[in-house]
């Protein structure tokens, strides 16, 4: 007798069949297809969670970048002088100090210049 393990397979089109749910028109429907379908998306997802992160660094760099140079100081020397006053923001907060609290942000940007001057002071 042959045995062809056939609830466990059901099973499986079962779930994937549902996991491709909203996709459209055949990608959706037939197994094979939608299979395909869930192997792509599955890739893409997996490869834009790291991409995520690199976006959001960047959009931080250039916020913090602008805010930065509106108050006198490159982002460069900034993140420089933030090093040396040994605070330890990270850019995700130093962004959003950037864009919602200049108040904030100006006294960093002055404690990154006073950090800047007793460093050269030193050198």
């Amino acid at each position: 007798m042959r045995v062809t393990n056939a609830p466990a397979s059901r099973k499986r089109r079962t779930r994937m069949i549902r996991a491709a749910k909203g996709f459209r028109m055949r990608r959706s429907k037939p197994y094979r297809y939608a299979s395909d379908a869930l192997d792509h998306g599955r890739q893409y997802a997996y490869r834009d969670r790291k991409t995520k992160k690199r976006n959001f660094r960047a959009l931080w760099q250039v916020r913090i970048n602008a805010a930065a140079r509106a108050a006198g100081l490159t982002y460069s020397r900034f993140m420089e002088g933030l090093k040396a006053a040994r605070v330890g923001l990270d850019r995700k907060v130093l962004a959003d100090l950037a864009a919602r609290d200049s108040a904030a942000f100006g006294e960093l940007v002055r404690v990154a210049q006073d950090a800047l001057k007793t460093k050269t002071a030193k050198a």
